[in-house]
């Protein structure tokens, strides 16, 4: 079986579109492997009525899925790992609801898994159909992850993946809260290969996937996967004890000359306000380290589902879905 996840949050409207694509992904499959496929979506608490419409969707879609909703909006990285937790396959795939990678990436990631090429499958982006200050954020945001997080991502970042189940059942092992799960695929090494794709204008709304969201995944990466805040705030150390003698030296000098008649009062506040200011930031630092091992001596699991739904799969594709603007 091949198992696909998808999160989902705000995304009613996509529901007609996810079942008419999700549909032939499934009759391909099914045709060239002879292979069934289940489709697990992860509603994160959405506050539209996306749940509502995957409810009465589901049950006339002619492919097997499964239908979880969480307790409370835990995040789309905790959403994949509930679909990968609740996923019967063999082979297993994530994809975003907005279907801004393209479905027949699912098709891709199946062959090299199902061929034994590789065991991990990563979706590489060579070019997107985003607004110009999306991309120029998204070209920044990982351009910083690739040089100082992971080096081994690719230049255009990661957001979806296919693995087989070994792989699967790895990243469940590391329940590690505020990390990233595409540093985990990545931190676990084992066989890679990369597929190219065009990511796809958003047809409706705008992403959920804001500045804010970026930049506390940002942190948590780095938090997570490397001590460059460390590594920083010990060359500021050492950099700040270096000018700090040169001042004091001068300081000195200038008084025996004669040149001043007191201590300077700008240099003392200089060396006090730089000091000052490099001890709370490094206090931040070492604080952002304490916090994040404590939430993990916690030990608490990182979604609830409050209700999950299971559906066989009609035995005929729906058509009716296809022209009902979001609803059915």
């Amino acid at each position: 079986m091949f198992s696909v996840i998808v999160p989902v949050y705000r995304n009613a409207e996509f529901v007609p579109q996810l079942i008419a694509e999700f549909s032939a992904i499934n009759a391909i499959v099914a045709e060239r492997y002879a292979m069934p496929m289940e489709f697990v979506f992860v509603v994160d608490a959405s506050p539209d009525d996306s749940f509502d419409l995957l409810k009465e969707a589901l049950p006339r879609a002619p492919f097997q899925s499964q239908l979880l909703l969480h307790a409370r909006n835990f995040g789309s990285f905790a959403a994949v790992r509930t679909g990968l937790r609740a996923a019967r396959g063999d082979y297993f795939a994530t994809i975003a609801a907005d279907l801004q990678e393209p479905p027949d990436l699912l098709l891709r990631f199946l062959d090299r898994l199902v061929h034994g090429d590789a065991d991990i499958a990563v979706g590489v982006r060579q070019g997107r159909e985003d607004p110009g200050v999306s991309r120029l954020s998204a070209n920044i945001f990982w351009g910083f992850y690739r040089r100082f997080v992971v080096r081994d991502i690719p230049p255009g970042g990661v957001d979806v993946f296919g693995c087989n189940r070994r792989i699967r059942d790895e990243l469940l092992r590391l329940e590690e809260a505020n990390s990233s799960l595409v540093g985990l695929v990545f931190w676990l090494g084992f066989r890679r290969c990369e597929i190219p794709y065009e990511r796809r204008a958003r047809a409706y709304g705008k992403s959920a996937w804001t500045v804010r969201k970026k930049i506390n995944y940002l942190l948590d990466s780095v938090f997570a996967f490397t001590d460059l805040p460390i590594r920083i705030l010990t060359i500021l150390g050492a950099l700040g004890f270096v000018v700090a003698g040169c001042l004091a030296v001068l300081v000195i000098v200038m008084r025996l000359t004669g040149q001043i008649p007191l201590a300077g009062y700008t240099a003392t506040i200089l060396v006090i306000t730089f000091f000052g200011a490099l001890n709370t930031m490094g206090l931040g630092f070492i604080g952002s380290y304490a916090w994040r091992s404590y939430e993990n001596t916690k030990k608490r699991p990182l979604a609830l589902v409050s209700t999950a739904r299971s559906f066989d799969g009609a035995p005929e594709p729906i058509s009716d879905l296809l022209h009902t603007g979001g609803r059915v």
